[in-house]
């Protein structure tokens, strides 16, 4: 088969390497059917993940067909439609047991395309694949369905629950790529009063104007003073970082109330600065984390029930042989207007 190998930063080859095989009884293995590039995989590229070794197969969102399942696998049959979920649950660690997936302790966690070979291939060994796999509807298209293996679990929990978004607030996203659409998706879902969008690219700000902001900012156009105007001087309630660099995550301490809360989503390859000699006094909570997935099948629930459009997000799609030709689109989201690149078999 043929799949995008990692080759050590700002190196990635569609190459011939050995279809998958079960190496596990919990493995199921899938035919690769849909597939999206997440912000993660450049991070990869740029060299910021370093426990991600050259010759590794990338992606971590996949909807596939299943073609093989190992003897311990229960509630999967081959021909099974599914979404894999970017992260993998052992399903009996503690961290498990406490639905923290994401800090699984017993071979799960963050996985595909990280420490394992992920899915942006023609075919994907998925592990703990009863626990990290969710059967589709005929009803979701593999399209919609594919978001939500990353992306919209990701921006709810890491950015909306752990801000804990509350009606009534005034929410600030930093950064209008997918993440922070996403996170502007379902922060509508709590009534907030004010959205504020910031971001460095006015495409995206007409996005996120789609996606249910009442308010953008250019990153250069004063953003402190648009949000301490719109909330009497305070400051925002929740501000929600979804870039992942020093100067946006300085930004989010500076836009957020005393007693407010920054929930930080992206992720950082270099240090940021926080200011404590600021922040100690203004009674302010800062969230990290990695999403666990345990809102996956809720956000199923409700993509089936009409309640999350998602077919706004997706701006360009290619074939799976062009996904040298889709990272470079995604990764000039500037010039190229691209949000999320979904990509199918040919």
């Amino acid at each position: 088969m043929k799949a995008l190998v990692y080759g050590g930063p700002g190196q990635k080859t569609w190459t011939e390497i050995p279809d998958p095989t079960i190496n596990h009884p919990r493995d199921a293995v899938i035919r690769v059917d849909a597939v999206t590039i997440c912000g993660t995989d450049l991070h990869i590229l740029g060299g910021d993940v370093p426990e991600v070794q050259a010759g590794r197969v990338l992606g971590h969102e996949a909807v596939g067909t299943v073609t093989a399942v190992g003897d311990g696998v229960a509630n999967l049959k081959v021909g099974d439609r599914v979404l894999a979920s970017c992260i993998s649950a052992c399903g009996v660690c503690r961290y498990c047991r406490e639905g923290v997936y994401g800090q699984c302790l017993g071979g799960g966690g963050w996985i595909l395309g990280h420490t394992v070979d992920g899915v942006q291939a023609e075919y994907a060994r998925i592990p703990f694949a009863d626990l990290s796999t969710y059967r589709l509807p005929e009803s979701v298209t593999d399209e919609s369905a594919v978001l939500l293996a990353d992306i919209l679990p990701t921006s709810y929990e890491v950015g909306v629950l752990a801000g804990q978004v509350r009606p009534g607030d005034t929410v600030v996203v930093v950064g209008a790529g997918p993440i922070g659409l996403a996170a502007i998706l379902t922060a509508k879902l709590y009534s907030p009063t004010h959205v504020v969008a910031v971001d460095m690219a006015q495409r995206r700000l007409d996005a996120a104007k789609q996606f249910g902001a009442d308010v953008t900012v250019l990153a250069d156009g004063n953003p402190e003073g648009v949000v301490r105007e719109l909330t009497d001087g305070l400051g925002a309630d929740v501000v929600i970082e979804a870039v992942g660099t020093p100067a946006t995550f300085e930004l989010c301490a500076a836009l957020v109330r005393p007693g407010g809360r920054v929930a930080n989503i992206g992720v950082h390859g270099k240090p940021a600065t926080l200011h404590l000699e600021q922040l100690w006094i203004r009674d302010v909570t800062i969230t990290t984390g990695l999403v666990d997935t345990r809102t996956t099948p809720k956000l199923l629930d409700m993509l089936v029930a009409g309640q999350l459009d998602t077919a706004q997000m997706v701006t360009h799609r290619f074939t799976l042989d062009r996904i040298v030709e889709a990272y470079d689109v995604f990764a000039r989201p500037a010039e190229t207007g691209a949000l999320k690149v979904v990509l199918t078999r040919g």
